[in-house]
């Protein structure tokens, strides 16, 4: 057995294992230790480039611009995969959806020429998730907003958090605006804003946590559809897209769909400021409790912003397509990291991380003793945050062996240094770029550098036998796959 089982250790055993260390750890701290202090912030459907310090210009983000220059700004930092369920299960538990065999959203299918493999409907209970290492170590832990990693008895509660708030097991609301018909969540007044009520709930406990040590984590249901905004927030954006000079092209094809090059959708907008200002509440109630210099804050986005479907809000450019695609308008992130006293303010950090480093980091950030049995697809950036360069990791992959609702297909990808392959798997056809050079994958290396090529995808069959991918079989009839 590998050092990282396919289903991970039995709880009761990483338990044990860690909580060896545990007494060593706190003896080393004393007893009168602060602690710091975890907001882990998870936006659904963000692009890399929504946010103002990312590079948009018409939507308005001044408080994560703001968090951006007090702290790290990655402009590298990848999802585990191009839809939301199988990259949260990767945050909680430390692994690469294809070892976890959570390998596309909960539940999703589409037909295509292959038949996609049988995928788990939950996160296994046997994980020993990051929300259970920190309450063991003494942390109150909270859960708002949205889970999608399994219905009961699969849900935050079971999983390490004291409190959940909102988590229903779908993945979209009903509705932005009360009634919501939420689990876990009262119905506000007429009118009132799902991402301004999970905040409200946020503030609230971080009132009642103030004096412990404490791991929040809100994961709103914003960016993702249905597209709904406040209304005068809605009507300030329409007169800036009118405003806008003429931009073409609106949209240019991205296999058999359109991808939107242009953002100025103004309901859209307004969903990112309203966004914005949660996080910048958040940060404003820290510093209100006097929290803020023991608070380490941590946002990013579950996958690529939406611009091939389903509305098509939001251009990714200069990444190449966007949700639902291994290019990495689908997979790469907007990620922000604030950790008072260790990273530089307004600093910018290029090297590769991926979701499945948050756990070992968050454990190193807290001074907790890692679980390599459990986190085995994770590498703490801690030193990234502490100014370093690089970390000793020779690739990141990808394994998406389904059809997306946004028009992608079964694929798998690595990235190596600076090259990056993707490989289509119904016909085995392989596209290789150099995503420093070519951030918008526009340049096909892959006959220019057959041996790298060849290469590369090796490496990713390898990857994939040691952590026991599932692959696509060919549809009745059909030859290959």
């Amino acid at each position: 057995m590998t050092a990282c089982s396919r289903r991970g250790f039995l709880k009761a055993a990483g338990a044990a294992a860690a909580a060896a260390l545990l007494p060593r750890w706190l003896a080393a701290a004393g007893a009168g230790a602060m602690r710091v202090n975890l907001v882990f912030i998870l936006m659904d459907d963000l692009g890399q480039r929504d946010l103002g310090c990312y590079g948009s210009t018409f939507y308005e983000t001044p408080n994560l611009d703001r968090l951006a220059a007090q702290g790290m700004r990655f402009t590298s930092a990848y999802a585990a995969c191009p839809v939301c369920s199988p990259t949260r299960a990767s945050i909680m538990a430390g692994k690469y959806p294809a070892r976890l065999n959570l390998t596309n959203y909960i539940a999703g299918m589409r037909k295509g020429k292959l038949i996609p493999p049988e995928y788990l409907l939950y996160m296994p209970l046997e994980e020993f998730t990051l929300a259970e290492a920190f309450k063991e170590a003494g942390y109150a832990t909270c859960f708002i907003g949205k889970w999608h990693m399994g219905g009961e008895p699969y849900g935050p509660d079971k999983q390490g958090f004291d409190v959940k708030i909102a988590s229903t097991a779908g993945g979209a609301p009903r509705s932005y605006f009360s009634p919501y018909n939420l689990k876990d969540l009262a119905d506000g007044p007429p009118g009132e804003y799902l991402t301004d009520r999970l905040t409200d709930e946020a503030l609230k406990f971080l009132d009642s946590a103030k004096d412990k040590p404490f791991l929040l984590y809100l994961s709103h249901y914003a960016v993702h559809i249905p597209l709904q905004a406040k209304k005068d927030v809605t009507v300030r954006y329409e007169a800036k897209a009118a405003a806008l000079p003429p931009q073409e092209p609106r949209f240019l094809p991205e296999g058999d769909v359109q991808a939107r090059q242009v953002q100025d959708h103004p309901v859209y907008a307004a969903m990112v400021q309203s966004m914005d200002e949660s996080v910048g509440r958040v940060m404003r109630k820290l510093d209100e409790l006097g929290l803020a210099d023991r608070t380490a804050v941590i946002f990013m986005s579950d996958n690529g912003g939406l611009s091939t479907a389903e509305g098509t809000p939001t251009s990714n450019v200069p990444l190449r397509a966007g949700k639902g695609w291994l290019y990495e308008g689908g997979i790469r992130e907007p990620l922000i990291i604030k950790w008072p006293g260790v990273t530089r303010p307004g600093s910018t950090c290029v090297a590769p991380v991926t979701s499945t480093d948050f756990y070992p980091t968050m454990l190193e950030m807290a001074g907790l003793p890692p679980r390599p049995g459990q986190h085995c697809d994770g590498v703490s950036i801690v030193p990234l945050l502490k100014g370093g360069q690089a970390l000793p990791r020779k690739a990141i992959f990808w394994h998406y062996p389904h059809y997306s609702n946004q028009g992608g297909g079964p694929s798998g990808a690595v990235r190596a240094g600076d090259l990056k392959l993707i490989e289509f798997y119904e016909d085995g056809r392989a596209e290789l770029y150099n995503v420093r050079d070519d951030i918008g994958e526009k340049n096909d290396l892959a006959a220019r550098m057959p041996e790298r090529a060849a290469e590369l995808k090796a490496m990713l069959a390898d990857w994939r036998k040691e952590v026991g991918a599932k692959m696509p079989a060919p549809a009745p009839g059909k030859a290959g796959g």
